[in-house]
């Protein structure tokens, strides 16, 4: 395990820097949206949080960090407070794979395509979606996401928005708990999928949801997605640990330790192995953990778009 304090360190630099925790302007990554025709006014902003276009990235630097995680060369001084700057800053040196963009890109643009589909009045201005901050809030720094967390309220408010449609549980617990309690600005916050009205009849599919930790326990918007499955004909095969009861993927300990996330998501994946049932997830996080131990996966926003 690296230090802790580093991997943090490292982290509140860059998104002082560049309001992201990569070190890069948001229009490198943030590219999802150029082949989609989005209005630019509307009753509600489309705020991604910027973290399915982030997982790529993610993918390659968690690559990195696990590679050199309790080798010898960790134990010398110094190592740790430099590489984890230099792991970091790798995955844009040698750029994130394109399947995985397209992949990730694809997830925003089913979401897109269903928000369509249920005739809701929203609107994307890239220049206004920023990264939320959620991970130094994860990683006990308070002070750098409170910071962070006015800035970015700041900006929306000043551009006069006050209704926001959010696509992941991280960025979606953030500015409707956090923002307010730390920043005295509030939104209406609601998620996409709260917002799809329309049904469709699959005919007998059989799926197993993971409610991500921010879903389940926190917002307790688990009903949800399975009530929207029930109007679709689509089967949710209920798993041991669930809603408010969730089992983490051990996602929030991958930037300090890969081998820690590992261990906590074997024993998640092998809760959901148990239905033998494809898996569902609603979170980029859990998302590219489940992908990452070969786990039969989707997006929720991807089988839904399918009937959309």
């Amino acid at each position: 395990m690296y230090h802790p304090k580093n991997i943090i360190d490292v982290l509140a630099d860059n998104i002082r820097k560049t309001r992201n925790p990569f070190g890069a302007g948001n229009s490198t990554m943030n590219k999802w949206w150029k082949d989609a025709s989005l209005r630019t006014e509307g009753d509600a902003l489309l705020f991604t949080g910027l973290m399915y276009q982030m997982m790529p990235y993610i993918k390659k630097t968690t690559h990195h960090i696990e590679r050199f995680e309790d080798t010898k060369l960790a134990d010398y001084v110094g190592y740790q407070k430099y590489v984890p700057k230099l792991l970091v800053k790798s995955a844009f040196v040698f750029m994130a794979d394109k399947e995985d963009k397209v992949k990730f890109n694809h997830i925003l643009q089913s979401m897109v395509k269903l928000l369509e589909r249920s005739g809701v009045n929203f609107f994307y201005k890239p220049k206004l979606d920023y990264y939320s901050g959620i991970l130094l809030y994860d990683l006990g720094d308070l002070e750098g996401f409170i910071e962070h967390a006015r800035f970015v309220a700041e900006k929306l408010k000043k551009q006069g928005i006050r209704k926001i449609i959010t696509v992941d549980p991280h960025t979606t617990y953030a500015l409707k708990v956090l923002f307010p309690k730390y920043t005295g600005i509030e939104f209406d916050v609601k998620t996409y999928f709260e917002l799809i009205n329309f049904e469709a009849k699959d005919g007998g599919s059989q799926v197993t949801l993971h409610d991500p930790c921010f879903y389940g326990r926190y917002l307790k918007l688990s009903d949800v997605p399975r009530s929207i499955l029930d109007k679709f004909g689509i089967e949710n095969v209920g798993v041991r640990n669930s809603g408010t009861f969730t089992s983490c993927c051990g996602g929030p300990a991958e930037s300090i330790s890969p081998a820690l996330t590992k261990e906590i998501l074997q024993r998640r994946y092998a809760d959901l192995q148990e239905t033998g049932k494809p898996i569902v997830s609603m979170c980029p996080i859990c998302l590219g953990n489940l992908l990452k131990i070969g786990a039969d996966v989707e997006d929720l926003s991807v089988l839904l778009a399918r009937y959309a």
